[in-house]
């Protein structure tokens, strides 16, 4: 202290010296030395008040910011189905036969001349049954899908003959076919998308309406040749429906069709091997069948709105019991015979009805907790044959979406059902539940291939996130992040998150976000990868709780797994101790897998049980029953409107 007196005591000696020694005058060497003054004097005190501006401005600019709505991140949309186009197929432009067949009866007078040096007469041949119909062509308005304008002109122009009709009508191979195509309910598709007309036969008069048939034959053809289509690729184009369904549209291959199915010994074979091929749409399909020729059987009700808790009472409680009765499995009503026998109608909920309830919930996959509320009443009733019937056509229409057979090895993820199948060789070796995207935050619907496991991950904060959950927190709180242990960059340079205006930026697309690996990581102690633009893909979670709900919408889009260490050990081929063993370092490690795996990240209301086979339903947690219904109708008007 008394060297900072001595030494500001210096100045000021100083600067009196250089007003007694300046040859400036007076007035002039006052104002310098006042400058001095007010330098060595008033230079600390502006410095402070300049600061504590700045600090003013920063903060009344980050309470503004405050008011000002931020800017959010949405998700995928829903959209207003747009159904297929439909083209007027140019059957005119098919070469006349009646001209085709003189140009070669021409030339084959040419040749003989040439051969033989004698000269014949040319003589047109007489028009065969199609060039008689061929005038039917100019007038005939097919309005179909564009593939399948090219397939008929194609075909037709490469051999222009009937296959479905003769002087007598419609042939036998034509009638076996009709029958397939009636029944395409049966396969989910809408029956009255491929009805034709029958041409109208006069056999009184002895004459052939070729014309006539000329139409039902083009008819027929394009109605085998669109559900040769449906079939193969399905009915809906997915993406047109939402953001959420990602899939290539399959290109059926129609070149060979209309001659398989006239010389198919077998035509519903024929034509069911266009569609999937798999041992689950089989299931799916004898379901359908099933449902579609059984009467209506006399389901239990249990009243809307119903929660039924251990030790109150309810009149429902009969209907709770005469469900378990009917839909539990004999080894359950063995076990639980005491309190199926000795309940007698009564409303109170007792301890034995519990226990009765609980047994139940367990042998459904619920949470056993005695409480009877919405899911355990959807495990006890049964939804309606005209519910299921729906159920079982629209996980037919997305059962096309995904490939006609599985692989072998695949793993398969249902989110209306909160489980993931892990296969090898067909069969299901792991199965667990999991934790899928909430409503708003859904999971998407796609196909790709696991390529990695990662131990101890990073979590790379998704941009939807830091906009919509973490900037709002941050206006409020620079230091949010920091306080969090996560590293922050911006521009690409690392930083700390209280070094940001939260407050003026209008866009969070410079910013960076990740979470390093440790035990409060969001991802747990391993991730297992499949590369996508929707950044989906399996992981642990530190919330394990979560699993033990009946409905487990929790997530931001990823599939959070019950036993990650068991499924990384299935992917990569090895053991549970091997996957821990790359764990146990808590250091960030990749290890890929042998071969990619083919993964279906799903969404059906319908599917039949990995072990059993029986179809399970589901509620439609997402909505898109709703959507897929919309579309449907939105197509099939279309079609039978054309």
């Amino acid at each position: 202290m008394i060297r900072k007196v001595a030494t500001r005591s210096v100045f000021i000696l100083s600067a009196f010296a250089l007003m007694e020694t300046s040859p400036l005058p007076v007035m002039v060497q006052d104002a310098s030395a006042q400058n001095l003054l007010q330098a060595i004097f008033g230079g600390g005190q502006r410095k402070k008040r300049q600061e504590a501006e700045r600090k003013r401005q920063e903060e009344l600019a980050r309470q503004q910011a405050l008011k000002k709505k931020p800017p959010r991140v949405r998700g995928p949309s829903y959209k207003t189905y747009r159904a297929d186009k439909l083209v007027v197929a140019k059957l005119a432009t098919l070469t006349d036969p009646v001209t085709t067949g003189a140009v070669q009866a021409e030339n084959l007078d040419a040749d003989a001349t040439a051969q033989t040096g004698t000269l014949t007469s040319s003589v047109a041949p007489e028009p065969t049954p199609f060039a008689l119909g061929y005038d039917a062509l100019a007038s005939l308005k097919l309005k179909v899908l564009p593939e399948v304008a090219d397939a008929l002109i194609a075909n037709y122009s490469k051999s222009p003959k009937y296959r479905w009709v003769s002087d007598k009508g419609v042939n036998e191979q034509a009638k076996a076919i009709m029958k397939v195509l009636g029944e395409a309910e049966l396969i989910g598709l809408p029956s009255e998308n491929y009805q034709v007309d029958m041409p109208v036969i006069s056999l009184d008069t002895g004459e052939t309406n070729w014309q006539d048939l000329m139409r039902f034959e083009m008819e027929f053809s394009a109605a085998i040749l669109t559900y040769a289509v449906d079939s193969q690729r399905g009915l809906i184009d997915p993406n047109r429906i939402s953001g959420y369904h990602d899939f290539k549209r399959k290109s059926p291959e129609l070149s060979n069709v209309i001659v398989r199915m006239a010389y198919s010994a077998d035509p519903a074979a024929t034509l069911n091997f266009y569609g999937p091929q798999g041992d689950h749409f089989k299931a799916l399909k004898s379901e359908m069948t099933e449902l579609m020729t059984a009467d209506e059987k006399e389901r239990i009700t249990i009243a809307d709105g119903t929660l039924l808790k251990p030790g109150t009472k309810n009149p429902e409680l009969r209907n709770v019991v005469m469900a378990i009765r009917a839909k539990a499995s004999e080894q359950l009503k063995t076990d639980m015979a005491f309190q199926l026998n000795t309940y007698l109608g009564n409303d109170e909920y007792t301890p034995e009805l519990v226990e009765l309830v609980k047994a139940f919930q367990k042998e459904n996959n619920l949470a056993a907790d005695g409480v009877v509320g919405k899911k355990t009443i959807r495990a006890l009733v049964e939804d309606s044959n005209e519910v299921k019937v729906n159920k079982l056509r629209y996980a037919m229409e997305r059962a096309r979406w995904l490939p006609s057979k599985f692989a072998a090895k695949h793993v398969f993820i249902n989110a209306p059902a909160y489980k993931v199948t892990y296969f090898e060789g067909h069969k299901p070796e792991l199965e667990m539940r999991v934790v899928v995207g909430k409503r708003a935050n859904q999971t998407n619907f796609f196909s790709d291939e696991i390529e990695k496991v990662e131990f101890n991950p990073y979590w790379g904060v998704p941009q939807s996130i830091i906009t919509n959950e973490m900037l709002p927190k941050l206006r409020a709180d620079p230091s949010y992040l920091d306080r969090l242990g996560y590293q922050v960059s911006y521009k690409g340079r690392s930083t700390s998150s209280s070094s940001i205006s939260w407050g003026s930026l209008s866009s969070t697309r410079s910013i960076g976000v990740r979470q390093p690996p440790g035990p409060k990581n969001a991802l747990g102690q391993l991730k297992i990868l499949f590369p996508n633009k929707h950044a989906i893909y399996m992981h642990d979670t530190p919330a394990k709780k979560l699993f033990g709900r009946d409905t487990r919408a929790f997530s931001h889009g990823c599939v959070r797994l019950h036993d990650p260490q068991a499924m990384a050990a299935a992917v990569l081929g090895t053991s549970v101790d091997a996957v821990n063993a790359h764990i146990a370092p808590r250091k960030n490690k990749t290890v890929f897998v042998e071969k990619t795996i083919p993964v279906h990240v799903a969404y059906f209301t319908a599917w039949p049980n990995a072990k059993t086979g029986e179809i399970e339903y589901f509620a439609d947690v997402y909505s898109r029953d709703k959507a897929l219904e919309k579309a449907y109708n939105t197509t099939i008007k279309s079609r039978v409107g054309a």
